[in-house]
């Protein structure tokens, strides 16, 4: 069976975290016929449940929030287009950690305990099944510090590095948000008592900003800032209503919702500026 000509592999800690900080970008490229793949690292076990009458589900309780977010993911990759999604080593391998330095960390299947090298020959797998030209993942902070997200990071650097005896990846990017946008927020933001930045008044001191020149794409996905508020209601337990992308969109525009940034870690530059394409060169 022949591969697609442009192949995007995501790798996301949790569910939700795919559709809120590459939702757009990844209903554009499933639209425009690209083969776009989500690897999903944890079932997020330890998320907040926003739905009061799902609160039984929590980990300290039932302990089933895991298996129904499985079913939040579903209906949110339909809302984006995409149909290929796999859990890091099959499904409920690696449990959410939880925030760094709280008990959950110590969890026996904690993904932010897993060895590196078996986690990542699991990715490397998958690298070598879809060879992607492109791979997005976090940054070595993991974009704010979450322990599973700086895991992923580790593993997804690692799995490209194994997987390179017979699939090289082009291009690697980090998804992170511009420092004027955020600014623009924050200052819109200034006197209302509702402030979707937790309160915060400085622009530098939110965990997810880059200076814009130190930018390499971005991408207009503007078209499916519909679809990718769609996938954000289909999180129900996990995304409030009133998060910051909705307040931002409706003051600010689409751009919050259906742009998205990136940093290229690994790869050339296709030109001067950010590049508008993550296939850009290829």
């Amino acid at each position: 069976m022949s591969l697609p000509a442009r192949r995007l592999l995501l790798v996301h800690a949790h569910p939700d975290d795919e559709t809120i900080t590459t939702g757009a970008t990844m209903a554009r490229y499933a639209a425009e016929g690209a083969h776009v793949t989500l690897v999903t690292c944890t079932l997020g076990e330890e998320g907040e449940i926003l739905v009061p009458a799902l609160a039984g589900l929590a980990a300290d309780q039932a302990d089933q929030l895991g298996g129904y977010r499985i079913g939040e993911l579903d209906v949110a990759l339909k809302a984006l287009g995409v149909s290929d999604q796999r859990f890091l080593g099959g499904t409920g391998r690696y449990r959410d950690s939880g925030m760094i330095g709280t008990p959950q960390n110590d969890h026996p299947r904690a993904f932010w305990r897993a060895p590196v090298e078996e986690a990542a020959a699991w990715l490397a797998d998958v690298i070598r099944e879809v060879q992607p030209q492109v791979v997005v993942t976090y940054d070595p902070e993991g974009l704010y510090g979450h322990p599973d997200h700086i895991q992923a990071h580790r593993v997804t650097m690692r799995a490209i590095e194994l997987a390179a005896d017979s699939w090289r990846v082009a291009k690697v990017y980090y998804p992170s948000e511009p420092r004027s946008l955020l600014a623009r927020g924050i200052e819109t933001f200034a006197t209302s008592a509702e402030n979707p930045f937790a309160g915060e008044r400085d622009v530098d001191l939110l965990p997810f900003v880059t200076a814009d020149e130190k930018l390499g794409a971005r991408i207009d996905a503007s078209a499916f800032a519909l679809a990718k508020q769609a996938a954000m209601r289909a999180h129900a337990t996990q995304v409030d209503p009133g998060t910051w992308l909705h307040a931002l969109a409706e003051n600010l525009g689409v751009e919050p919702v259906g742009v998205e940034y990136y940093i290229r870690a690994v790869g050339h530059s296709s030109g001067a500026g950010l590049e508008d394409d993550l296939f850009a060169g290829l």
